[in-house]
């Protein structure tokens, strides 16, 4: 049972992995190769905003289903799971709208702080904050 544990929480990260490497191809993005030139003095690309902001929804829901296979599995705690996929959500509603507000703004904000509340927005990164948080009150429940 507990290889069963580890394989599920395997699958999670697989999964996570998946959306990153498959980005090109599942979702659509323009701002992809703006961002990986990293050079700023490229033409903004041009973009739908419907199928942007779907899009980016999208990858947001298929990053939380596998958090969330993750999270449960690693410490098998259904409340847990809640409170993760509340976080990761949490996270997201705040740098979502910021993002969107950069894209309007063509990144005058900053073409730094622009790709960082992207890397929010289209990269689990609430997980790696999660997932020691939940450890450490693992430990202090013991």
């Amino acid at each position: 049972m507990k290889n069963l544990k580890w394989i599920l929480v395997i699958l999670g990260i697989l999964g996570l992995i998946s959306v990153r490497i498959l980005e090109d191809r599942i979702f659509y993005d323009p701002f992809l190769n703006y961002f990986h030139e990293a050079n700023k003095n490229l033409p903004f690309p041009d973009f739908e905003w419907g199928k942007l902001i779907f899009g980016y929804i999208f990858r947001f829901i298929l990053n939380l289903l596998f958090s969330c296979v993750v999270i449960h599995f690693w410490f098998r705690n259904k409340q847990w799971t809640i409170q993760g996929a509340v976080l990761i959500t949490i996270i997201f509603a705040i740098t979502f709208p910021i993002y969107l507000y950069c894209i309007y703004d063509r990144f005058e904000i900053g073409y730094l702080f622009s790709f960082y509340m992207r890397r929010f927005v289209i990269q689990p990164l609430t997980l790696l904050l999660i997932i020691p948080m939940f450890y450490y009150r693992k430990q202090i429940n013991k």
